[in-house]
């Protein structure tokens, strides 16, 4: 079990210290709104502050409960994964890795929401005119995160014994 927790946490880390590394010299080296074209046509640092979830959902200044409600629903989150890691006795390390950079990308934005009422969030992508919702490193670990758990939990139900 030690060893299903070292590896989960080390992936956690593998999000969580670039994430607040990125954010801090965003934070400090861009005033908000401000747009620097990196890729034309395509990529952008942006900063954002975003009080609410992914997309923007319950981003407003005129929410007030929405910064406790986020942090308890995170808290909860990681209170899950940790319940996972403890409980599955036959995680695949590609689940673990899934895990940790979940874990890892909400200690993140837990970071944030805690200090700062608000996310920091940056990367731009767009095209044509069209842009994708801001986002930043927890946010790119929570999605692999999650994306490698479900192929984890897909790929376990399809080598699972037919019931008939």
């Amino acid at each position: 079990m030690k060893a299903r927790f070292l590896k989960t946490f080390a992936w956690a880390l593998v999000i969580l210290v670039p994430d607040l590394i990125t954010k801090a010299l965003v934070q400090r080296t861009f005033t908000l709104w401000e747009s620097r074209e990196i890729i034309p046509g395509f990529f952008n640092l942006t900063l954002v502050h975003n009080m609410g979830a992914a997309f923007g959902f319950l981003n407003s200044s005129e929410i007030d409960w929405q910064t406790p409600f986020f942090v308890v629903a995170t808290l909860f989150a990681m209170g899950f994964i940790l319940w996972l890691v403890k409980e599955e006795q036959g995680q695949s390390s590609l689940g673990l890795m899934g895990l940790g950079l979940i874990l890892g990308g909400a200690l993140g934005n837990l970071v944030d929401r805690l200090s700062h009422r608000y996310v920091i969030d940056f990367l731009d992508f767009h095209i044509a005119g069209w842009h994708w919702p801001a986002f930043n490193v927890a946010d790119c670990g929570i999605t692999i995160g999650a994306a490698l758990v479900i192929l984890t939990y897909w790929t376990r139900q399809s080598d699972a014994p037919d019931p008939d």
